[in-house]
């Protein structure tokens, strides 16, 4: 039992559809796949990128806390000294040195604003 029509539309790769107008929903089926594949693509290499920027995001942010760690710890060791000092008999030295420090400072701001 073999129909007339389907091995004629079987020759041109069609089934037995060429006169429905299937070849027409099958190139436009093809035509919007290719473009779904360019999409996911994209989207791909784009989520690909994200992940590799967060990555170094995140090593960045590692580095800087482990640089504020030191540097927190650097700072408490130092106003322990200051403590130390202000406790002794040295606060007038002590006073002397942040004046000075102050007096700097401002000489170097006032340096910077001339330019």
């Amino acid at each position: 039992m073999r129909r007339a029509g389907l091995t004629e539309g079987t020759a041109s790769g069609n089934y037995g559809y060429a006169n429905s107008g299937y070849s027409v929903y099958e190139e436009e089926n093809e035509r919007l796949t290719e473009s779904l594949r360019s999409k996911v693509t994209a989207i791909k290499s784009l989520s690909i990128e994200i992940g590799t920027e967060v990555k170094q995001q995140n090593k960045m942010l590692t580095e800087m806390d482990n640089d504020f760690d030191s540097t927190g710890g650097f700072l408490g060791a130092t106003m322990g000294r200051l403590k130390t000092l202000s406790r002794g008999s040295q606060t007038k030295l002590l006073c002397y040195m942040m004046l000075f420090s102050l007096f700097v400072f401002f000489v170097i701001y006032w340096i910077i604003k001339l330019r």
